[in-house]
């Protein structure tokens, strides 16, 4: 089944808010970089989705949630939320691994 990747606008905004900060705490071409992998990691979700574990809040929602871990390097630091669709895997949130949970009210 060949599916499509799809971001939330809110997604879509966390990830930039991402990209803002690595280019003014880091530098541009480490910004893009980090979001050029970043979203090449993303689009690669829908080759095989369910090879992703269970988001830690998994048992909030009520449909089931996964998520890619994501570093430039060995450390991972940030992760992309999503729910796996017929067609579709939908990126929900993108979050720094050291922020709080996401619950269903967040989405």
């Amino acid at each position: 089944m060949t599916r499509i990747v799809g971001i939330t606008d809110q997604a879509r905004e966390q990830l930039e808010a991402a990209f803002h900060w690595w280019r003014e705490n880091r530098s541009e071409s480490q910004a893009v970089k980090w979001y050029n992998l970043f979203l090449d990691a993303i689009e690669s979700i829908k080759n095989n989705p369910e090879k992703y574990p269970l988001s830690p809040e998994n048992k909030s929602f009520p449909f089931e949630i996964r998520e890619l871990r994501f570093g430039v390097g060995r450390h991972k630091t940030h992760r992309a939320v999503f729910t796996i669709r017929p067609d579709m895997v939908l990126v929900i949130a993108v979050r720094h691994m050291a922020q709080q949970a996401i619950c269903p009210e967040d989405v």
